[in-house]
């Protein structure tokens, strides 16, 4: 029997401080790349709460205390994001804040190539238009 406790993504990326950061980051970079002008359309004018419940909701996916769930409820994401349009354009864009802010965020690469497959799936699951 091993001693051993496995630790979440949420604590190797370096927990709440780190998931604070990288949706700060993403929003940024959202807010200001013009190659993210879809996607950032498809926001609302003022990103506060937009950010509040993405890191939220990234804190319990990645392991984190289930702070979206004690909130409001099961996520439903693709429920909740069919009043936006979100076709292939407003996904990448999305994708390229979020690997952006990851890689300038989360420091280790290894912890990075764990995240980004179920992100990009995730991804092209909230993707409601052609």
């Amino acid at each position: 029997m091993s001693d051993e406790k496995t630790i979440t993504l949420y604590e190797a990326i370096g927990g709440d401080a780190t998931v604070k950061a990288l949706v700060a980051r993403f929003y940024q970079l959202m807010d200001t790349l013009p190659e993210a002008a879809h996607c950032r359309a498809i926001h609302p004018a003022d990103l506060t709460e937009s950010e509040e419940r993405f890191y939220d909701y990234l804190t319990g996916y990645l392991g984190g205390p289930p702070v979206y769930m004690q909130k409001r409820g099961h996520p439903m994401l693709r429920r909740r994001h069919f009043v936006a349009e979100i076709g292939p354009q407003e996904r990448d864009e999305w994708l390229l804040c979020f690997r952006r802010a990851m890689d300038e965020t989360i420091a280790h690469e290894k912890l990075r190539e764990i995240i980004w497959p179920p992100i990009e799936k995730l991804a092209h699951h909230m993707q409601n238009k052609e």
